[in-house]
């Protein structure tokens, strides 16, 4: 018993060098750093106005109060589009681009990688080159096809376009690069399709990568703020983004509480997300999803 005690002592010792314990306060201090605009945009939302209106803005809340939310219903209810509208717009078209994307971009990059299709190195140089240009360049000809398709106006307006994603395929390409083919190989000499091999062997062991690629999708497709304002028209299709533009518009002081409660309900399901994938989002860093 003493021994293990004396062992554990010695271990806490060596642990409490100066050198680990600056890291340690290091380390603190930048998470704390980084964490300063997450604590004020809450402390924010449940500000009541004589302090939202303060100057300079005080950091932490003294009396908090929920009213900012019951506003931002209010601003939004006497007018023809609700405030649950544009959340209902925003979840309906966000999942399943996130969730299609995921999909197509995994099983083509599986194709490429592991399937020894003819020509597999040109088109992922084709999708390396597609990495090079800026979303912009290609909305002419994005809106053209969908125009064409006759979904302007639709929620698949909102949809297609970021279903087939280069660096949504690019990242899901070189992890399965790395996935050992003699797992592979081996599935396949007790007689696994392409299918079983993809859903059930890839797809299983590549958690980290595409758990990882659901938490970028998802921040990128629910923070976009171009794409309903070019592609939707009516109003009552448009996202959370056009509904912040709705509140803000006027530049009343009385919508300064509904406009922070806006804001921590946009940006809580990115958070949300994030700490749900968190573990899997580190193994991705570090690269240890597959073990070769």
């Amino acid at each position: 018993m003493n021994r293990t005690v004396n062992k554990k002592i010695r271990k806490l010792k060596k642990a409490l060098t100066f050198s680990n314990i600056a890291l340690y306060a290091l380390t603190l201090a930048v998470a704390a750093f980084t964490a300063i605009p997450i604590v004020y945009m809450v402390s924010t939302a449940f500000k009541p106005l004589d302090e939202l209106l303060l100057f300079p803005p005080r950091y932490l809340v003294r009396k908090p109060t929920v009213k900012n939310f019951s506003d931002l219903v209010m601003v939004l209810g006497g007018s023809t589009v609700p405030f649950t509208r544009y959340l209902f717009n925003s979840v309906i078209t966000v999942i399943p681009a996130v969730a299609l994307s995921v999909i197509i971009c995994s099983m083509g990059a599986y194709a490429l990688s592991k399937c020894g299709l003819p020509g597999a190195n040109a088109i992922f140089t084709v999708v390396i080159a597609a990495l090079m240009f800026s979303p912009h360049v290609t909305q002419i000809p994005t809106y053209m096809v969908i125009q064409r398709l006759g979904l302007l106006n639709t929620y698949w307006a909102l949809i297609f376009p970021k279903i087939a994603i280069a660096y949504n395929f690019f990242l899901m390409k070189q992890f399965i690069d790395q996935f050992p083919d003699a797992l592979i190989e081996a599935a396949k000499i007790d007689g696994a399709k392409h299918n079983q091999l993809f859903w059930s062997i890839v797809m299983v062991n590549l958690k980290p990568a595409w758990s990882t690629l659901i938490v970028f999708s998802f921040v990128t497709n629910w923070n976009d703020y171009f794409t309903p304002l070019i592609y939707i028209r009516k109003q009552a299709m448009k996202t959370l983004p056009l509904a912040m533009q709705s509140i803000g518009a006027s530049g009343s002081i009385g919508r300064a509480g509904a406009m922070a409660a806006a804001t921590l309900v946009v940006t809580a399901p990115t958070i949300v997300i994030f700490l749900i994938m968190q573990r899997k989002v580190m193994e991705t860093m570090i690269h240890s999803g597959i073990k070769a």
